[in-house]
């Protein structure tokens, strides 16, 4: 709707103004008997030389469609009223004969790869994890719904000095049966113990930088504890990525750039950018901290390694963008990052995007694994799942498969409260919040669509071609968001941003609520199957939003 008004406006203006900037700068009215679309002429006064309200009387004479019913100029802004029945059957007939790919976009090709999730190795998967893990998750599904060839790396941070504190911390508190029984718990306690021992003894950190160093130089014993560390972490993150829905193409971590580092510092030595500084060598920057390459003892950084990543990913994906899914505590890091690359002659660091988000806090304050502070996510779903459960027992005991609803709706509770916020906020934890079943909450939008499965069921539903007559006024508001779908899957891609395609839902879900709650669509009549056929085409795009999310839309809660 936007897009054809805004090719209209700009052909007025004679095309001296781009459609696609016209499209930037219209609005919605706040309220309805305003219009549908709004344009303000304020930006063009200085160009065309004349007032607003001018412009906008200019505009609105030449704005000559089947599409417009109705133009109106207030002060400056041109407030336009659409055809309601032309757009209405339009979106509707798009919607049903595309079913699950309406919203699709043909302008993404080739591959995107994203970096998300990347827990660290022999510690806990904690609520802190979330949320790379369904930004990330989100991410790759919209890219997929854009074009793109999305391609999943789970970064695993298996190596770096924290295995040379947890090899000195198993050598002296470790127990060999313990661990094997349950490695993940007993590995934090060790791990914990470390820090808390070293803020007393600083020969624990040197014993553990020497470790880490004897790790890197190929130590057999060192080596064999690192797989041990690594393969119990995985079975236990295995269990997490199957319970959220969650598939990785590559789990290639840390380690995995081990022997492709060398080659980076080469290149680096090669084009003049490597510097010493205080024993360390480091590439100088422009208005930041300079990036560190190698320690004083030759020991690697996370710098090198990410650098190593960066030039491995673009040979074998080809690349047209990378994501890094990465709290934004890192950002200083990847500034850095992409500017060494830029440094190092190569254009497709600007194809490079840190994909920043907010903390995860428990009662305001930063969950820590080095002090134990920590809210585990196999204990949050477990929970939430548990909770959903009880709402099914009490609210509709005859319900078929209420274990997999239950994990459903629990699963998609905690997926949908993260991805409803702007990711850069930090979000405070609170489980009760979450499963809140009423207001902006995953199982407000999954019962929205239960509900009109429900309907469709009811009804013996047989699919029909929609009259803009058989539906009633509480439709128009449903019909503007479901016109919108595709416009917000290519923003929440262009902004990184799975918030958008959250809120979109909740709006849908909103609207459609209120039409059901003014309209009686099982009356037997003549118009019956064209309100459930709109009430499917509601369901159609409400389920398809929720799975860009990760989230399952179940037909009966």
């Amino acid at each position: 709707m936007n897009k054809p008004i805004a090719e209209l406006i700009s052909t007025a203006l004679n095309n001296e103004m781009p459609a696609s900037e016209i499209e930037k700068l219209m609005e919605k009215p706040k309220m309805m008997e305003l219009g549908d679309v709004a344009f303000p002429c304020f930006t063009l006064a200085k160009k065309f030389k004349k007032s607003p309200q001018v412009i906008a009387s200019e505009i609105a004479q030449q704005l000559n469609s089947t599409l417009i019913q109705e133009v109106n100029v207030v002060g400056g802004y041109l407030n336009i009223f659409v055809n309601q029945q032309m757009v209405t059957e339009n979106v509707l007939q798009t919607i049903l004969r595309e079913k699950d790919q309406y919203g699709s976009m043909q302008t993404g090709k080739g591959n995107v790869v994203i970096d998300y999730s990347s827990p660290n190795i022999a510690k806990p998967f904690s609520m802190g994890h979330l949320r790379s893990t369904v930004i990330g998750n989100a991410l790759a599904n919209i890219a997929e719904k854009n074009g793109y060839n999305a391609v999943r790396i789970n970064h695993l941070g298996d190596w770096g000095t924290q295995f040379g504190k947890l090899i000195v911390a198993y050598k002296l508190w470790g127990d060999k049966e313990a661990i094997e029984a349950s490695p993940i718990e007993e590995l934090l306690k060790i791990y914990v113990k470390f820090h808390e021992r070293a803020e007393t003894d600083e020969s624990l950190n040197e014993q553990a930088r020497a470790s880490f160093k004897s790790l890197e130089d190929g130590d057999e014993e060192a080596l064999a504890l690192w797989k041990w560390f690594r393969d119990a972490s995985l079975k236990e993150f295995e269990t997490i990525y199957d319970l959220l829905g969650i598939r990785f193409d590559s789990y290639a971590g840390e380690a995995f750039y081990n022997d492709k580092m060398d080659a980076v510092v080469g290149e680096l030595k090669e084009k003049g950018l490597l510097a010493l500084s205080d024993g360390a060598y480091v590439v100088q920057l422009e208005d930041m901290p300079p990036c560190l390459i190698t320690k004083t003892d030759g020991a690697t950084l996370y710098a090198t390694r990410d650098l190593a990543a960066a030039m491995y990913r673009k040979k074998q994906y080809e690349a047209k963008k990378t994501f890094y899914v990465v709290g934004n505590e890192q950002s200083l890091h990847f500034k850095q990052l992409f500017n060494v690359i830029e440094k190092m002659g190569y254009e497709w660091s600007k194809d490079l995007q840190h994909v920043a988000f907010g903390m995860m806090l428990k009662d305001g304050k930063k969950m820590s694994t080095r002090k134990g502070k920590v809210v585990l996510l196999a204990d949050v779903l477990a929970e939430a799942i548990e909770t959903a459960k009880r709402n099914i027992e009490e609210k509709n005991q005859a319900l078929e498969q209420k274990e997999l609803v239950a994990r459903q709706v629990g699963v998609g509770a905690v997926i949908f409260n993260d991805l409803k916020n702007n990711r850069m906020n930090d979000i405070d934890f609170s489980l009760e919040q979450m499963m809140n079943f009423e207001g902006e909450t995953g199982p407000y939008v999954q019962y929205t669509y239960a509900r009109i499965s429900s309907l469709l069921e009811k009804g013996d539903f047989k699919e029909q071609a929609i009259q803009y007559d058989a539906l009633g006024e509480y439709a128009w508001p449903v019909i503007q968001l479901l016109e919108q779908y595709p416009i917000i899957v290519q923003k929440s891609f262009e902004q990184a941003d799975p918030s958008q395609i959250a809120k979109f839902s909740l709006h849908v879900s909103r609207a459609f609520n209120k039409y059901y709650a003014h309209s009686k669509i099982l009356v037997e009549d003549e118009w019956k199957q064209m309100k459930l056929s709109f009430a499917f085409s509601v369901a159609i795009v409400l389920k398809d939003a929720l799975s860009l999310l990760g989230i399952s839309a179940p037909n009966k809660m």
